[in-house]
């Protein structure tokens, strides 16, 4: 089988390989479309294990079942690549996504090949979901990063009525505009350095959309009327958007540090201003659980979210 082999950011070949053979409780999957995770184009965190076959937001068909696999040829999927063991300390107490296991499972051999193994710890511990036939494959390609979406906007405790920035409007800046929009915020402004990344953050909910060099309070105080971000979402990993974060949240607010940062970065944060006098809470998301990517499909099934209009 063909696939798409990653040696460095500007070297990825098409190569061949053998086609996965599967065991008990395993999936072979023919991949019909797989995304480009924002990860997959950080050559610091990617180029260490190179060379491999990334794309783990995939959907496609089952052509092979191993003995006890809950699932048969023939059925249209979508998957996750790391799965918790719901079990250990961190899975109980609803952490699932810093679960040990989490970091050791994967796709064989990623999602930019003509087909991957699903190891059986995929399938036994809830990794592999059906793919309800209203969507596309495309379509399908945006659960697993929609989940991710849900859980970070979960612990940056969004509600009905709060007002929103995210910093950073690619794809998955745009995501949390429509998560946000779904679950009722009052105002919303999106912000980029890309006039076709804020044309696209307007076309998909953001009350405003403003480049990143303008003064963002002022511009926030402007549409509501005189308030910060109860919730700022920090979707990129230029260091000046965390300076902005801290200046752009309410009172009260929370700072939700989404994008993954260059490791050798470092953020300066006034821990005095903001802990003591403004009682804001900085928090951090990585990943989705399982029952958040079953949430992430019922959402984009009842089209709360478009996404189609996003590939």
């Amino acid at each position: 089988m063909r696939v798409a082999m990653y040696y460095n950011n500007s070297d990825i070949r098409v190569e061949e390989m053998p086609k996965p053979e599967i065991g008990p409780g395993e999936l072979l999957v023919k991949v019909m479309a797989s995304g480009i995770c924002g990860s997959d184009v950080m050559e610091w965190y990617r180029v260490k294990r190179a060379p491999l076959v990334l794309g783990h937001e995939i959907a496609g068909e089952v052509v092979e079942a191993g003995e006890g696999a809950p699932f048969k040829a023939g059925d249209m999927v979508v998957a996750s690549h790391h799965v918790p063991c719901n079990e250990c300390h961190h899975c109980l107490g609803g952490d699932h996504t810093i679960c040990d296991l989490m970091s050791s499972t994967n796709f064989d051999p990623g999602g930019f090949a003509e087909y991957l193994r699903i190891p059986s710890i995929n399938v036994e511990k809830g990794g592999v979901y059906p793919l309800p036939g209203e969507l596309s494959f495309e379509e399908g390609t945006f659960v697993e990063p929609l989940a991710c979406i849900l859980r970070g906007q979960r612990r940056a405790r969004m509600r009905k009525g709060k007002n929103v920035l995210v910093l950073g409007s690619g794809i998955s800046g745009i995501l949390h505009v429509q998560l946000a929009r779904a679950l009722g915020a009052n105002h919303i402004m999106a912000t980029d350095i890309a006039e076709y990344r804020l044309e696209s953050a307007k076309k998909f909910g953001a009350d405003a959309a403003v480049n990143a060099s303008e003064d963002l309070p002022e511009k926030l105080q402007e549409l509501t009327n005189g308030l910060l971000a109860d919730m700022v979402i920090v979707s990129t990993g230029a260091k000046p958007a965390v300076d902005q974060a801290v200046r752009c949240v309410e009172r009260g607010g929370t700072i939700l540090f989404f994008a993954p940062i260059a490791p050798d970065v470092g953020a300066p944060v006034p821990l005095n201003d903001i802990f003591w006098k403004r009682d804001v809470t900085l928090t951090t998301s990585y990943a989705g659980s399982p029952s958040d990517h079953l949430e992430a499909i019922e959402i984009l099934r009842s089209r709360k979210v478009n996404v189609a209009d996003m590939i």
